[in-house]
């Protein structure tokens, strides 16, 4: 199901948010101060990709004082606008029934759009997805 769900989020919106990343990442590399940024576009291009089965979390012994700032300095710049993509871009998926997978996809891009230094993508175990369930 995931591969299925995945296969048509790369048809809908998948490919062309992950374009825009790619070109954003290309533009922050081309810049050498910004060159963390980029970086954290090319993070975030494979995740518009392919998000079904993968999960954004924050990296282990918490955000260095140099991700903080950095977080905020892309908030400012391009973090607010790719946060606005996304909750329009959910809130139009969530309109239809069909639609609703894709919209929480883009719900769950929102943070790592928002503050994407400090954080890594990571694959979604069944585990993670039955809490509940004893093993």
């Amino acid at each position: 199901m995931r591969t299925f769900l995945n296969v048509v989020w790369l048809i809908l919106s998948g490919l062309w948010m992950a374009l825009g990343y790619l070109v954003a990442g290309v533009l922050c590399c081309i810049l050498i101060i910004t060159i963390p940024f980029g970086i954290a576009c090319f993070r975030i291009a494979v995740y518009a990709l392919w998000p079904f089965g993968y999960r954004a979390v924050e990296r282990g012994g918490g955000a260095s004082l140099a991700s903080g700032v950095g977080n905020v300095i892309w908030l400012v710049v391009a973090g607010i606008w790719l946060t606005i993509g996304h909750i329009t871009a959910g809130i139009a998926f969530c309109a239809t029934i069909i639609g609703i997978p894709f919209g929480i996809a883009h719900f769950k891009m929102v943070p790592i759009s928002l503050m994407p230094l400090g954080r890594e993508i990571v694959p979604t175990t069944a585990r993670d997805a039955y809490p509940g369930y004893r093993w």
